[in-house]
Protein backbone atom coordinates (compact mmCIF):
# COMPACT_ATOMS: atom_id res chain seq x y z
CA UNK A 1 0.00 0.00 0.00
CA UNK A 2 1.07 3.58 -0.40
CA UNK A 3 0.35 6.14 1.95
CA UNK A 4 -0.40 9.83 1.05
CA UNK A 5 -1.31 12.72 3.42
CA UNK A 6 -2.43 15.40 1.54
CA UNK A 7 -3.77 19.22 2.08
CA UNK A 8 -7.48 19.86 0.50
CA UNK A 9 -9.21 22.59 -0.46
CA UNK A 10 -6.50 24.76 -1.04
CA UNK A 11 -3.39 25.62 -3.19
CA UNK A 12 -0.66 26.05 0.05
CA UNK A 13 0.93 23.37 2.11
CA UNK A 14 -0.08 23.38 5.78
CA UNK A 15 -3.06 24.75 5.35
CA UNK A 16 -7.09 23.61 4.01
CA UNK A 17 -7.68 20.28 5.81
CA UNK A 18 -5.77 17.27 5.86
CA UNK A 19 -6.67 13.78 4.78
CA UNK A 20 -5.22 10.46 4.57
CA UNK A 21 -4.80 8.51 0.89
CA UNK A 22 -4.44 4.78 0.50
CA UNK A 23 -3.92 3.58 -2.60
CA UNK A 24 -4.21 -0.25 -3.24
CA UNK A 25 -1.54 -2.24 -5.41
CA UNK A 26 -3.51 -3.10 -8.82
CA UNK A 27 -5.75 -6.46 -7.96
CA UNK A 28 -5.20 -6.25 -4.41
CA UNK A 29 -8.79 -6.04 -2.66
CA UNK A 30 -9.45 -3.79 0.07
CA UNK A 31 -7.85 -5.03 3.83
CA UNK A 32 -10.68 -5.91 6.53
CA UNK A 33 -12.54 -2.73 8.18
CA UNK A 34 -11.07 -2.65 11.24
CA UNK A 35 -7.70 -2.92 9.87
CA UNK A 36 -8.51 0.18 7.42
CA UNK A 37 -10.21 1.85 10.86
CA UNK A 38 -6.98 1.47 12.84
CA UNK A 39 -4.64 2.47 10.00
CA UNK A 40 -6.93 6.08 9.80
CA UNK A 41 -6.55 6.11 13.64
CA UNK A 42 -3.23 5.74 13.43
CA UNK A 43 -3.08 8.58 10.69
CA UNK A 44 -5.27 10.49 12.86
CA UNK A 45 -6.55 12.94 10.14
CA UNK A 46 -10.47 13.06 10.12
CA UNK A 47 -10.49 10.67 7.07
CA UNK A 48 -8.49 8.47 5.59
CA UNK A 49 -9.78 7.27 1.95
CA UNK A 50 -8.92 3.96 0.58
CA UNK A 51 -9.00 4.20 -3.20
CA UNK A 52 -9.41 0.30 -5.45
CA UNK A 53 -9.06 0.63 -8.86
CA UNK A 54 -11.53 -0.80 -10.83
CA UNK A 55 -10.99 -0.23 -14.20
CA UNK A 56 -9.09 2.21 -16.22
CA UNK A 57 -11.07 5.48 -14.93
CA UNK A 58 -13.61 3.79 -12.17
CA UNK A 59 -12.53 3.43 -8.85
CA UNK A 60 -13.85 2.08 -5.68
CA UNK A 61 -13.74 4.20 -2.54
CA UNK A 62 -14.15 3.51 1.23
CA UNK A 63 -13.87 6.03 3.71
CA UNK A 64 -12.50 6.05 7.37
CA UNK A 65 -12.42 8.48 10.59
CA UNK A 66 -10.51 7.40 12.94
CA UNK A 67 -13.65 5.83 14.86
CA UNK A 68 -15.54 4.36 12.00
CA UNK A 69 -16.73 4.11 8.36
CA UNK A 70 -18.35 6.90 7.01
CA UNK A 71 -20.19 7.02 3.45
CA UNK A 72 -18.60 9.72 1.57
CA UNK A 73 -15.88 12.48 2.54
CA UNK A 74 -15.73 15.30 -0.33
CA UNK A 75 -12.27 16.41 1.56
CA UNK A 76 -10.53 13.05 1.27
CA UNK A 77 -12.36 12.35 -2.78
CA UNK A 78 -10.98 15.37 -3.68
CA UNK A 79 -7.73 14.41 -2.15
CA UNK A 80 -7.84 10.71 -3.50
CA UNK A 81 -7.96 12.17 -7.12
CA UNK A 82 -5.37 14.34 -6.64
CA UNK A 83 -2.82 11.36 -5.76
CA UNK A 84 -4.16 9.45 -9.17
CA UNK A 85 -3.95 12.73 -11.01
CA UNK A 86 -0.27 13.66 -9.64
CA UNK A 87 0.82 9.78 -9.61
CA UNK A 88 -0.15 9.66 -13.28
CA UNK A 89 -3.00 7.16 -12.78
CA UNK A 90 -5.30 9.21 -14.53
CA UNK A 91 -4.94 12.09 -17.11
CA UNK A 92 -7.95 15.39 -17.05
CA UNK A 93 -10.94 13.97 -18.13
CA UNK A 94 -13.44 12.64 -16.62
CA UNK A 95 -14.00 9.43 -13.83
CA UNK A 96 -16.37 7.89 -11.78
CA UNK A 97 -16.04 7.45 -8.20
CA UNK A 98 -17.93 4.40 -6.61
CA UNK A 99 -19.14 4.81 -3.27
CA UNK A 100 -21.37 4.10 -0.38
CA UNK A 101 -23.27 7.09 -1.28
CA UNK A 102 -23.84 5.92 -4.76
CA UNK A 103 -21.13 6.22 -8.13
CA UNK A 104 -20.42 9.68 -8.25
CA UNK A 105 -18.82 11.45 -11.75
CA UNK A 106 -15.51 13.07 -10.82
CA UNK A 107 -14.08 15.49 -13.15
CA UNK A 108 -10.21 16.26 -13.03
CA UNK A 109 -8.25 19.56 -14.67
CA UNK A 110 -4.66 20.60 -14.40
CA UNK A 111 -6.05 22.93 -11.44
CA UNK A 112 -8.76 21.64 -9.49
CA UNK A 113 -11.02 18.70 -8.63
CA UNK A 114 -14.79 18.78 -8.72
CA UNK A 115 -17.33 15.80 -7.54
CA UNK A 116 -20.40 15.42 -8.00
CA UNK A 117 -22.30 14.85 -4.65
CA UNK A 118 -25.43 12.78 -4.47
CA UNK A 119 -28.76 14.29 -4.95
CA UNK A 120 -29.65 16.08 -2.10
CA UNK A 121 -32.65 16.06 -0.11
CA UNK A 122 -34.08 18.37 2.86
CA UNK A 123 -34.51 15.63 5.43
CA UNK A 124 -35.72 17.94 8.61
CA UNK A 125 -36.76 21.53 8.81
CA UNK A 126 -36.12 22.64 12.57
CA UNK A 127 -39.21 24.34 14.71
CA UNK A 128 -37.98 27.43 17.40
CA UNK A 129 -37.57 25.39 20.21
CA UNK A 130 -35.32 22.51 18.44
CA UNK A 131 -33.60 25.21 17.27
CA UNK A 132 -32.66 26.81 20.36
CA UNK A 133 -31.20 23.88 21.80
CA UNK A 134 -29.05 23.54 18.38
CA UNK A 135 -27.67 27.15 19.29
CA UNK A 136 -27.57 26.55 23.10
CA UNK A 137 -24.86 23.47 22.10
CA UNK A 138 -23.04 26.10 20.80
CA UNK A 139 -23.02 28.36 23.03
CA UNK A 140 -25.27 30.60 20.91
CA UNK A 141 -28.76 32.04 21.63
CA UNK A 142 -31.62 32.92 19.26
CA UNK A 143 -30.84 36.34 18.93
CA UNK A 144 -27.45 35.21 16.94
CA UNK A 145 -30.23 33.62 14.19
CA UNK A 146 -31.02 35.67 10.95
CA UNK A 147 -35.12 36.81 11.04
CA UNK A 148 -35.25 35.15 7.51
CA UNK A 149 -33.24 31.47 8.15
CA UNK A 150 -34.88 28.41 9.06
CA UNK A 151 -32.22 25.52 10.63
CA UNK A 152 -32.88 22.31 8.60
CA UNK A 153 -31.03 18.97 8.18
CA UNK A 154 -29.84 18.68 4.23
CA UNK A 155 -27.99 15.30 2.87
CA UNK A 156 -25.77 15.49 -0.09
CA UNK A 157 -24.14 11.71 0.93
CA UNK A 158 -24.21 12.66 4.35
CA UNK A 159 -26.59 14.26 6.68
CA UNK A 160 -25.57 17.77 8.67
CA UNK A 161 -27.54 20.07 10.39
CA UNK A 162 -27.58 23.82 8.24
CA UNK A 163 -27.24 26.27 11.31
CA UNK A 164 -27.25 29.79 10.01
CA UNK A 165 -25.77 32.98 12.27
CA UNK A 166 -26.31 37.01 11.23
CA UNK A 167 -23.01 37.86 10.86
CA UNK A 168 -19.34 36.57 11.52
CA UNK A 169 -18.69 38.01 14.84
CA UNK A 170 -21.28 35.84 16.08
CA UNK A 171 -19.66 32.78 14.03
CA UNK A 172 -16.59 33.33 15.36
CA UNK A 173 -18.55 33.51 19.16
CA UNK A 174 -19.40 29.64 18.62
CA UNK A 175 -17.26 27.66 21.52
CA UNK A 176 -18.61 23.67 21.36
CA UNK A 177 -20.39 22.29 23.66
CA UNK A 178 -19.29 18.19 22.26
CA UNK A 179 -21.83 16.50 24.95
CA UNK A 180 -24.59 18.61 23.27
CA UNK A 181 -23.76 18.51 20.01
CA UNK A 182 -22.66 14.92 20.17
CA UNK A 183 -26.18 13.83 21.92
CA UNK A 184 -28.06 15.99 19.22
CA UNK A 185 -26.36 14.49 15.96
CA UNK A 186 -27.15 10.92 17.56
CA UNK A 187 -30.94 12.11 18.14
CA UNK A 188 -31.07 13.34 14.37
CA UNK A 189 -28.89 10.98 12.97
CA UNK A 190 -26.53 13.23 10.94
CA UNK A 191 -22.76 14.09 10.65
CA UNK A 192 -22.43 17.14 12.81
CA UNK A 193 -23.56 20.98 12.31
CA UNK A 194 -22.10 23.50 10.35
CA UNK A 195 -22.37 26.91 11.40
CA UNK A 196 -22.16 29.70 9.24
CA UNK A 197 -22.85 33.03 7.91
CA UNK A 198 -23.16 34.69 4.37
CA UNK A 199 -20.67 37.15 3.38
CA UNK A 200 -20.92 40.93 1.54
CA UNK A 201 -17.73 40.13 -0.09
CA UNK A 202 -19.27 39.24 -3.98
CA UNK A 203 -16.19 36.51 -3.79
CA UNK A 204 -17.18 34.89 -1.07
CA UNK A 205 -20.45 33.02 -0.46
CA UNK A 206 -20.68 32.66 2.98
CA UNK A 207 -17.94 31.82 6.02
CA UNK A 208 -18.36 28.62 8.06
CA UNK A 209 -17.23 26.35 11.17
CA UNK A 210 -17.69 22.53 11.27
CA UNK A 211 -18.80 21.05 14.11
CA UNK A 212 -18.76 16.57 14.21
CA UNK A 213 -17.60 15.33 17.75
CA UNK A 214 -19.78 12.17 17.46
CA UNK A 215 -17.61 11.35 14.44
CA UNK A 216 -14.14 12.64 16.45
CA UNK A 217 -14.13 15.42 15.04
CA UNK A 218 -14.44 18.57 17.01
CA UNK A 219 -13.56 21.17 14.29
CA UNK A 220 -12.89 20.58 10.75
CA UNK A 221 -11.22 22.88 8.61
CA UNK A 222 -12.67 21.94 5.40
CA UNK A 223 -15.78 19.93 4.72
CA UNK A 224 -17.17 18.99 1.08
CA UNK A 225 -20.12 16.95 1.83
CA UNK A 226 -21.57 19.82 4.55
CA UNK A 227 -21.02 22.91 1.80
CA UNK A 228 -22.44 20.76 -1.13
CA UNK A 229 -25.50 20.34 1.71
CA UNK A 230 -25.64 24.42 2.32
CA UNK A 231 -25.21 25.01 -1.77
CA UNK A 232 -28.68 23.42 -1.65
CA UNK A 233 -29.93 24.95 1.25
CA UNK A 234 -28.90 28.16 0.01
CA UNK A 235 -30.67 27.20 -3.13
CA UNK A 236 -34.22 27.50 -1.20
CA UNK A 237 -33.59 30.94 -0.31
CA UNK A 238 -32.40 31.96 -4.38
CA UNK A 239 -29.06 32.97 -2.86
CA UNK A 240 -27.40 30.52 -5.00
CA UNK A 241 -27.74 30.24 -8.62
CA UNK A 242 -27.97 27.71 -11.36
CA UNK A 243 -23.98 27.01 -13.00
CA UNK A 244 -22.61 29.92 -10.88
CA UNK A 245 -19.24 29.29 -9.28
CA UNK A 246 -20.26 29.50 -5.12
CA UNK A 247 -16.70 30.09 -2.94
CA UNK A 248 -17.37 28.53 0.85
CA UNK A 249 -14.45 30.07 3.37
CA UNK A 250 -13.55 27.40 6.19
CA UNK A 251 -11.10 26.65 9.11
CA UNK A 252 -9.98 30.31 9.30
CA UNK A 253 -10.40 29.74 13.50
CA UNK A 254 -8.40 26.75 13.14
CA UNK A 255 -5.66 29.27 11.58
CA UNK A 256 -6.34 26.55 8.49
CA UNK A 257 -8.07 28.70 6.00
CA UNK A 258 -9.77 26.49 3.53
CA UNK A 259 -11.81 27.26 0.26
CA UNK A 260 -14.56 25.06 -0.89
CA UNK A 261 -16.29 25.63 -4.51
CA UNK A 262 -19.44 24.62 -5.49
CA UNK A 263 -21.59 24.68 -8.45
CA UNK A 264 -25.35 24.14 -8.72
CA UNK A 265 -26.70 22.81 -12.08
CA UNK A 266 -29.46 19.97 -13.06
CA UNK A 267 -28.44 16.70 -14.56
CA UNK A 268 -31.39 14.39 -16.36
CA UNK A 269 -33.73 16.71 -14.75
CA UNK A 270 -33.04 16.56 -11.52
CA UNK A 271 -30.95 18.78 -9.18
CA UNK A 272 -26.70 18.32 -9.02
CA UNK A 273 -24.67 19.48 -6.70
CA UNK A 274 -21.02 19.44 -7.48
CA UNK A 275 -17.71 20.54 -4.79
CA UNK A 276 -14.46 21.42 -6.29
CA UNK A 277 -11.03 22.76 -5.13
CA UNK A 278 -7.39 22.10 -5.20
CA UNK A 279 -5.57 19.82 -2.81
CA UNK A 280 -1.61 19.79 -2.75
CA UNK A 281 0.54 16.09 -1.65
CA UNK A 282 2.45 16.94 1.54
CA UNK A 283 3.88 13.67 2.42
CA UNK A 284 4.10 9.93 0.65
CA UNK A 285 5.43 6.61 1.94
CA UNK A 286 4.48 2.99 2.12
CA UNK A 287 3.07 1.01 4.39
CA UNK A 288 5.65 -1.70 5.46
Amino acid sequence: MKIYIVDSFTEKRFCGNQAGVVLLESGKDFPEPDYMRQLAAELRYSETAFIKKLEKEVFKLRYFTPMQEVELCGHATIAAFTVLHKEGVIKAGSCRAETMAGDLEVKVSEKDIWMEMAVPRIIKIFDQEESEALYTSLSLDKYDAPEAMIPQIINTGLSDIMLPVKNQKALEAAVLKAQEVSLLSAAYSVTGIHLFCLEKDIEITARCRNFAPVCGIDEESATGTSNGALTWYLRQYGIVKPNEINRFVQGEAMGKPSVIKTIFDEKEGKPRIRVGGAAVIVLKGALV
